[in-house]
């Protein structure tokens, strides 16, 4: 009797592991679902905007000294390289229009109307954020009526400053910027004529 009791208790345990064995090869382990991490942001490419701020400059036409303060518009278009730890390097040309007008004597006024430039480029990307110097090229024309008459000249100088390119989404970026322009002498009705300018501006830009 005993040895049936024996050979009935080891039929059942040999059942009981085959169908433990079949539950284990029946579970098999999911394979983990792949995340798909975004690609990081990157400055390098061609752009395009606008901007508009307000200019405070100092000139002298015809031996008097004259402010010419007044705000901008204007448009500009570049092209930054995005390479490693963050460094940009690009180009960039802009146009303006300026509204600076000064009556520096009875019957004398001058004023400074469009002006450009060519910069280079430099900085650093933290992410969607650009801080970046600038400087380069710039040019104005000056133009001045008198009762004996009216001229005007293009003053050609230099351009430096700097600013922040904030990108709200992949194609789309906001800006601050200071900029100091020197835009040297030139001449007009056979006098020198100089000035220089601080400009301080925000624009929106697009990023192809």
């Amino acid at each position: 009797m005993k040895r049936i009791l024996f050979l009935a208790a080891s039929v059942a345990m040999a059942a009981s592991s085959s169908a433990l064995a079949a539950d284990a090869v029946e579970i098999i382990p999911e394979a983990p679902i792949a995340v798909e991490m975004p690609a990081p942001f990157s400055w390098s490419g061609p752009y395009i905007g606008v901007h508009g701020g307000y200019g405070w400059g100092d000139g002298e036409a015809l031996g008097e000294d004259s402010s010419f303060d007044g705000g901008r518009f204007g448009a500009f278009a570049g092209y930054n390289w995005q390479v490693s730890d963050g460094f940009v390097a690009g180009i960039e040309g802009d146009l303006n229009y300026d509204w600076n007008d000064d009556d520096f004597a009875p019957g004398f006024s001058a004023e400074t109307g469009f002006s450009g430039g060519i910069r280079a480029r430099a900085g650093f990307a933290f992410d969607r954020a650009l801080l970046y110097a600038a400087g380069g090229w710039t040019a104005t024309n000056v133009s001045v009526d008198t009762p004996a008459g009216d001229d005007d000249d293009t003053l050609n100088g230099w351009t430096i400053g700097a600013g922040l390119d904030y990108a709200f989404t992949d194609n789309m970026f906001g800006r601050a910027e200071y900029r100091y322009n020197d835009y040297g002498s030139g001449d007009v009705l056979g006098a020198d004529v100089d000035f220089t300018q601080h400009v301080f501006q925000v624009g929106l830009g697009v990023k192809f």
